[in-house]
């Protein structure tokens, strides 16, 4: 196991291929622009004279899919020439139509092109599934996506399977009567034939925005699973608290690792799953929480942090969150012998900057409200959402669309304005973040208008990628 998977200083990845382009999910879905969502390709290169910039796009053929997460097909976790020539497709599911795209970045990594499409009817015949987030590729080389419910939209958890040669719709992968009350990611450690999934959020009612009589009503999932990988079978279960929650999950990238980490967005508590060599059975614990700050001109009294995607270095040693609500991101040590340690925070947005229409009444952490954050003259409005870790771990990038009817409702400044795509400078020897003020992707300035960025990956793996066996 190499844990830089051969970066190096220069931002260079596997077998020296330099990070030159990332690939941007972006929507337009409930901006009031009718125009298809679409893959950006965004220029990386400093020495570039489109550094930062979009350089293609590839728009799907279909209104409102939300393109959501993305995630690469066969072999993209393994660090070695064999597989990194198999790096060639992103998969693209689709959070609300429930279509999959299949995207060739091989031929032409600076233009990538449609390859294949799975329609929405044949997932909601052929899997009673639908709303699909997370996808990984397996160890037997085909491709897992995990969904959020049902055709209709209601909970329902569970993983749809796509064949790694053809990408053809193969069926689902856990048996029916398991299947959770809802679903959103997963990871999972080959070597001791283990996955863990998350839980979300019921679709029909997340659809009509974030509504606090929801609480208490079992919309919000609880639950933490624990999957036998090889028998697809569910193994155990573990109650993380009600409407904790719990959307992230991660392994360590050291695939000898019987560890890893999950976020609860709404209990703002991240816990640590594990299995010690001697146990038989999987535990957790609570090793961050992060507070909620009592406010004024909110939905909520208390406003909790939306812990909405977290990601750890690829030499296990740093773990990022980011929190959608409070507009920080923050970097933790992490440690065998001790709980994570904070080391490094710093604000990109949020819903409690200064000179906002919400005031902090009582805050445990912070002294005053932060400062709005301004990068190459552009007010950086959302808050982070969602995170990707150069392979070397010296440069943090961050978007900041959640999800569309939910970014429409906490934050209508970003559906005009725009997402934004920024890089966080990293200090690996002593930890610490500060933002990177010479690089920002303006997705305010698109062609057809402002659209909401999501999710990020690099050519040939990244730090969100599965380490396989």
């Amino acid at each position: 196991w190499c844990p830089c998977g051969g970066a190096g200083p220069g931002g260079f990845g596997l077998l020296g291929v330099p990070r030159e382009v990332a690939y941007v999910t972006c929507t337009y879905r409930c901006t009031g622009i009718e125009q298809p969502d679409f893959l950006a390709t965004v220029d990386l290169n400093p020495r570039s004279c489109h550094y930062g910039q979009v350089i293609h796009r590839l728009p799907m053929p279909n209104l409102k899919d939300e393109l959501h997460c993305a995630g690469w097909g066969p072999a993209c976790g393994c660090f070695d020439g064999g597989a990194a020539a198999k790096r060639t497709k992103l998969v693209l599911p689709c959070l609300i139509s429930s279509r999959i795209y299949v995207v060739d970045v091989g031929s032409q990594c600076r233009a990538p092109r449609i390859c294949k499409m799975i329609e929405p009817v044949d997932v909601f015949w052929k899997c009673n599934k639908g709303y699909l987030a997370t996808t990984h590729p397996l160890p037997n080389g085909d491709v897992l996506v995990a969904n959020m419910g049902d055709a209709a939209g209601h909970g329902k958890g569970g993983f749809v399977v796509l064949d790694g040669e053809t990408f053809e719709l193969k069926g689902n992968w856990e048996n029916e009567c398991e299947a959770p009350p809802t679903g959103y990611d997963f990871w999972y450690q080959a070597r001791h034939n283990v996955l863990v999934s998350s839980a979300g959020v019921v679709p029909r009612v997340a659809g009509r925005g974030f509504n606090p009589d929801d609480l208490k009503k079992g919309v919000f999932g609880r639950r933490l699973n624990v999957w036998n990988l090889s028998c697809r079978s569910l193994t155990q279960c573990f109650d993380l608290g009600e409407d904790s929650l719990p959307l992230t999950v991660r392994f360590l990238h050291n695939p000898e690792a019987a560890e890893g980490y999950v976020a609860c967005a709404l209990s703002g508590a991240i816990f640590r799953f594990y299995k010690s060599c001697e146990a038989k059975n999987w535990a957790v614990e609570e090793v961050i929480c992060i507070p909620a700050k009592d406010v004024s001109g909110w939905i909520m009294p208390k406003m909790p942090a939306f812990i909405a995607d977290l990601v750890i270095s690829q030499d296990d040693r740093f773990l990022y969150v980011c929190n959608w609500l409070h507009g920080d991101i923050r970097q933790y040590e992490l440690s065998r012998s001790c709980k994570p340690r904070l080391v490094g925070q710093v604000f990109v947005g949020g819903s409690i900057l200064r000179g906002g229409p919400v005031t902090v009444c009582r805050d445990e952490e912070l002294k005053c409200q932060p400062e709005p954050l301004v990068v190459k003259c552009k007010r950086v409005y959302g808050g982070p959402a969602t995170l990707q870790l150069s392979l070397d771990g010296k440069r943090l990038y961050v978007t900041n669309s959640f999800y569309s009817t939910w970014d429409r409702q906490f934050y209508p400044s970003l559906i005009k304005e725009g997402s934004v795509m920024l890089q966080l400078d990293v200090d690996t020897d002593k930890g610490g973040l500060s933002v990177n003020k010479n690089f920002l992707v303006d997705f305010g300035k698109e062609p057809n208008g402002p659209c909401l960025a999501h999710e990020m990956r690099f050519p040939g793996g990244d730090a969100k990628s599965v380490t396989l066996p």
